[in-house]
């Protein structure tokens, strides 16, 4: 197993890549990661079909439970049933806890997997960019290279034709700039491949956008169905919580689905993670068909590696150096005597300086430490950060399914539990004016109500009075004698008596005992009076 400089492979990736792979045949197959052959995909499915076995033993769970829930009836007594619907009220609202904790879990991890795969686009734009400036600065130089060749060297040869030693330098210099020309071009070696990294990276973020998108839905519907389950139990709403039942139902499917894909997915990434140079290597080769000691120098890039390119870098560069310290002797000799020479000789010299500069530039970008630390960082963001992203998501699944597991079976013994507000007020006097279902009622109706007897009234001795009607006081803080006079002003007032208490918008009075003895003396005094000034008459 290698492993590229810089990039070890986590424990959690060595654990993963331990899991047995199993075809349908149940045979064990190889856990090198190839997704082109039928073997392992098939070991893939298997371990994506465990989530499905997983949830037909979730939906056999549920469907015995709710057939003994609805089928039996149970005869324990009024405190266990009500110990028990408090019990069941607590493990929903227990289960709804452990689902949003297991939905900030996958928040987390969707960012990590985000993370990890940007950091992947992002080194392969990388990679594109330093594969199309080594292309671009090539044909650039062999382009000026050529175009010298034709124009200025041809005319130096011309020029020269007389002069016999000069013009074997300048065929000399012609035939070097054509060699430097034809070892640059050589080393273009990813010049019309049909592998593009900048439209690698393209797709990779496409996939990764509809990706990242589907599971924040997924994230934001578990929270909004667990937001809404607590609040149907907390007020007791029954065609919420039914609601949210049925939506917990459809959301068990996508979550035991959803832990299918991440447990092939996790499993994959392992295999391939865990070697992940010799799987490169081979499809790189196959689509490119580029040579394997360059694919070698820039996937592991080792001092002890040796450079493909080594030897026509060498030899371009000995043969600019030539060209300089020849161009240097015609300057010196040939200038003074042909001067009609010297433009097309500074128009040389510029070439090979412009060259010379592009060299360097062109040795840099062939260096392999540019190329394998974009490879690296490509790696990483997808064996360390993509790979913990996916663990956490998976988390998040088999937690989600759990707890809506329990849920839908909790839910119909919760919501059954329910009972209606009306039934609270059964036990209440109709005739009762402070009862609000007969206050809505009478105000809904506008029905009269009987009169009500007053609190007041009594029985007077005399006999010219039946009953003496006093209204209700205004609550004050004055002293008793003036409460007895204001509440004097309403007696005999059959209009304002008859009103019912609910609707003067006040209660009935509380008195301490002291005040309603002053008030039956009070009143029996005036009553007395009354009756010495009748009597004699």
């Amino acid at each position: 197993m290698s492993t590229s400089h810089g990039y070890q492979p986590s424990w959690w990736t060595y654990a993963l890549h331990q899991v047995p792979h199993t075809n349908f045949q149940f045979e064990v197959v190889e856990s090198n990661f190839a997704p082109q052959e039928w073997d392992y995909q098939q070991a893939l499915l298997f371990l994506a079909g465990i989530a499905g076995l997983c949830l037909a033993i979730s939906l056999v769970l549920i469907c015995v439970y709710l057939i003994r829930f609805c089928c039996c009836v149970s005869q324990d007594d009024e405190d266990s049933k009500s110990r028990r619907a408090c019990c069941v009220t607590w493990s929903c609202v227990a289960a709804v806890i452990i689902c949003c904790a297991g939905i900030g879990i996958g928040f987390y991890g969707n960012s990590e997997t985000n993370d990890g795969i940007y950091q992947v686009t992002y080194s392969l734009m990388n990679a594109n960019h330093t594969l199309t400036s080594i292309d671009l600065l090539i044909s650039d130089t062999v382009e000026l290279l050529n175009s010298v060749v034709k124009s200025d060297l041809t005319q130096l040869e011309e020029i020269f034709s007389k002069r016999t030693e000069f013009l074997v330098i300048v065929r000399n210099t012609r035939r070097q700039v054509e060699s430097v020309a034809q070892h640059l071009a050589e080393i273009s070696f990813w010049k019309g491949v049909d592998l593009n990294p900048n439209v690698l990276a393209e797709q990779v973020n496409f996939f990764e956008d509809y990706r990242w998108l589907a599971y924040i839905l997924l994230l934001l519907l578990d929270l909004i169905i667990c937001l809404f389950t607590l609040l149907g139990l907390a007020k007791q709403i029954k065609w919420l919580v039914i609601v949210m039942t049925v939506a917990s139902f459809f959301v068990l499917l996508l979550s035991w689905g959803s832990m299918g894909l991440e447990m092939a997915t996790a499993v994959g990434l392992s295999d391939f993670c865990s070697d992940p140079d010799a799987y490169v290597m081979n499809q790189t080769q196959i689509i490119t068909n580029i040579s394997p000691d360059i694919l070698q120098y820039y996937i592991s890039c080792y001092q002890d590696v040796t450079n493909p390119f080594r030897q026509r870098l060498t030899m371009s560069q000995r043969a600019l150096s030539n060209i300089h310290s020849q161009l240097h002797g015609l300057e010196k000799e040939a200038i003074p005597q042909y001067p009609t020479a010297e433009k097309h000789l500074f128009v040389v010299q510029a070439m090979l300086n412009t060259t010379e500069g592009n060299f360097h530039h062109l040795v840099a970008l062939l260096n392999c430490r540019g190329l394998h630390k974009d490879y690296v960082d490509a790696l990483k963001g997808l064996c360390y950060d993509g790979m913990e992203g996916v663990l956490f998501l998976l988390l998040f699944s088999f937690f989600s399914a759990l707890s809506f597991t329990a849920a839908i079976c909790s839910l119909p013994r919760a919501w059954k539990r329910f009972q209606n507000r009306d039934l609270d007020y059964d036990d209440m006097d109709e005739d009762d004016p402070f009862n609000p279902q007969a206050c809505r009622e009478m105000l809904r109706g506008g029905a009269g109500r009987p009169h009500l007897p007053s609190f007041y009234s009594y029985s007077s001795s005399c006999g010219s009075h039946n009953s003496l009607r006093v209204s209700a006081p205004p609550i004050s803080n004055a002293p008793v004698s003036q409460y007895m006079n204001q509440s004097g002003l309403f007696s005999g007032n059959p209009r304002f008596e008859n009103v019912p208490l609910i609707e003067r918008q006040s209660p009935p009075p509380s008195y301490s005992p002291s005040m309603r003895t002053s008030f039956i003396s009070a009143t029996q005094e005036e009553t007395d009076a009354h009756c010495r000034t009748d009597c004699p008459s």
